[in-house]
């Protein structure tokens, strides 16, 4: 049993740091010309085209749910977790300061574990939980604010993050009925479909993309392909079914390790510095999951005393 919760929270661990890492390579495509719709675009498209094949080949053949009501799930997933997230976090830069947009973005475990804990009396924080998710939270706040700490408030830019912070909460909400009702790969598979169909809006207001050339350039491919087949295929099946094997609140945790994976990036690869600031609170941040698995780790122990018995 041991074994297997550690797989989960590698796992976990893994895909937070190849999400971290994708700032890095959305910047770089941003400087070569794609807008943030584009590269959403693209790299769902890739995503989506891999599971497509791979469910022909190997997967489940079953392309829609059980009811209406499951396939408006789906729906919805597809769009908090992917159109609506993107575009707000992305327009969000526009209005307001990247500072600004991580931290509210990458606060959204505090805000999914409210959510959540309103829905299901079983996933809600207790003692060292509460106390682990605000270590957690002020830990990121440190690493973010990287020993600045002002704020320049711009009402417009700071709701767009926010939208988006509650977009990955509602995500990780619904996760928990999906996940229980249908296997993982389906559950991704319809996550990109629905938010590959939710952005025809967007492209009717805005009909303007990228030439075919300048995709097929070799460093803009590259990082489309990373972000397309790794970051979005690979890491969000990887995700899902993390979530649900450790459940919604313990895996969104993780999320709270993105500002730091950003910022060792932007250390191997961009030259930035690496501050007193971002060490203190990266221990924070450590300090704090672990402190709110304590509970997790107990009741599975728990339950698992009761199958043997």
């Amino acid at each position: 049993m041991k074994q297997g919760t550690f797989l989960y929270h590698l796992t976990a661990i893994a895909v937070v740091v190849v999400w971290g890492s994708t700032f890095v390579f959305t910047k770089l495509l941003l400087l070569n010309g794609l807008s943030p719709a584009d590269i959403f675009t693209i790299r769902f498209v890739i995503a989506y085209s891999m599971l497509f094949v791979f469910s022909l080949l190997y997967g489940s053949h079953k392309w829609f749910a059980d009811s209406i009501k499951d396939e408006l799930l789906m729906f919805l997933l597809g769009v908090t977790g992917g159109s609506l997230y993107f575009l707000t976090e992305n327009a969000a830069m526009n209005y307001t300061t990247t500072t600004n947009t991580s931290l509210i973005v990458c606060l959204c475990p505090l805000f999914a574990a409210l959510l959540i804990s309103i829905f299901y009396k079983t996933e809600r924080l207790h003692g060292w939980q509460i106390v682990g998710s605000l270590l957690a939270a002020l830990g990121v706040v440190i690493v973010v604010l990287n020993g600045h700490f002002i704020l320049h408030l711009s009402p417009k830019g700071d709701a767009l993050a926010f939208c988006a912070c509650l977009c990955w909460a509602v995500y990780s909400l619904l996760m928990i009925p999906a996940g229980k009702r249908y296997d993982t790969l389906l559950i991704t598979r319809k996550v990109f479909f629905y938010g590959l169909f939710t952005m025809i809006p967007y492209y009717l207001l805005w009909p303007v993309f990228p030439p075919i050339h300048s995709l097929l350039r070799t460093d803009v491919l590259f990082h489309l392909l990373f972000l397309g087949c790794i970051a979005s295929t690979i890491c969000f099946l990887a995700w899902n079914w993390v979530i649900k094997k450790l459940g919604a609140v313990i895996t969104t945790n993780y999320v709270y390790f993105n500002p730091v994976i950003t910022i060792l990036c932007a250390w191997l690869v961009l030259s930035e510095k690496i501050t007193v600031w971002f060490l203190l609170g990266t221990a924070l941040i450590l300090m704090g999951l672990y402190l709110a698995d304590r509970r997790h780790k107990k009741a599975l122990s728990a339950n698992t005393q009761k199958s043997s018995s």
